[in-house]
Parts: structure tokens; C-alpha cells; sequence
């Protein structure tokens, strides 16, 4: 939240937050506070560029970024001492309605770990961050799909509409 904060102010408008800026600051901080510099742990970040988000986008996907990319620090990698976490920010597509414009995104948060057990249940878990993760998602009308190959990936599609 400390962060949502100083990159608002950090700006003209205080409604929005470059939101591709505030997600490569918050994996890095992650980076740091899990202390994985004694692992080969790299972050690949592709960010679509200038993708500026409300508070009410903002705020619930920077709490599912930090969800998945802590569970990745903590659970992806037990026994390895080299692996990756990649985060990607896509924008899909856009249409033009009478008053505003909506914008459909792909955030993707995914690592080459141990991957997630094929008996885990999305949609039954008492893992309560995968939870959170599901809640949000629902409260950004979005969607939520999980691949297990070669590690784990979340991808969460959203749309975001500007009003004119």
C-alpha cells in the first residue's frame, strides 16, 4: 500500500497509478524482503507500457501480484537453488462505447517451479491466499486460470473501463 501511495504522489494525477511502474517495484521489493539473493532466482518482467489503472484496479491486483509472487518465492523452489518468476501485463483490446472506453488486459504471474499438485482445486482450497487471489479477481469481474506445465501460471483476465 506504501507503494500504491508514493507512486501517486509521485505524479500529476492522483486518481490513477502507472500501474506496469508500481508492479516492478513491488516484485522487486519481494525480491529483497524474501532475501533469495543466496538462490540464482531471477524476475522477468514485460510490462505493457503506460497502462494507467484506478484505485479501485490497482489496489486488488497489486494484492494479487504480491500473493502470487510471494507464493513463488516461498513454495516454487524448495531444494533448487536457481529458477525463474515472470509477470506480464498485456493489453488485449480495445472498444469504444457511447460515453467510455474499455480496455481488456492479461496479467500473467508464473514460475518454472515444482508447480502446483494436479490434485489442488482452485475452487476449493483452504489456502487462504489463493482465496484472497479468488475474491479479488471475482470483484474485478476478471478471470482466473491456472496452468501447471513446466512450474506454475496464473493468468487473470480483466477489463478496465474509462469513462469519458
Amino acid at each position: 500500500m506504501a507503494l500504491i501511495h508514493e507512486e501517486l504522489y509521485k505524479g500529476e494525477d492522483t486518481d490513477t497509478l502507472n500501474f506496469s511502474e508500481y508492479l516492478e517495484k513491488l516484485a522487486e521489493n519481494l525480491f529483497q524482503i524474501y532475501r533469495i539473493s543466496d538462490k540464482n532466482i531471477h524476475l522477468t518482467v514485460d510490462m505493457e507500457e503506460n497502462a494507467f489503472f484506478n484505485m479501485d484496479t490497482a489496489v486488488p491486483l497489486g494484492i494479487i501480484v504480491n500473493e502470487l509472487v510471494s507464493n513463488s518465492l516461498k513454495h516454487a523452489f524448495p531444494g533448487r537453488d536457481r529458477g525463474e518468476i515472470r509477470i506480464k501485463l498485456r493489453r488485449e483490446e480495445e472498444c469504444k462505447r457511447e460515453g467510455s472506453k474499455s480496455t481488456s488486459f492479461i496479467l500473467t504471474v508464473s514460475d518454472n517451479g515444482v508447480g502446483i499438485p494436479e490434485n489442488f482445486d482452485l475452487g476449493n482450497t483452504d489456502s487462504l491466499g489463493i482465496q484472497l487471489i479468488t475474491i479479488l479477481v471475482d470483484q474485478l469481474d476478471g478471470e482466473l486460470e491456472l496452468k501447471r506445465d513446466n512450474g506454475t501460471e496464473f493468468t487473470i483476465r480483466f477489463i478496465v473501463t474509462e469513462e469519458k
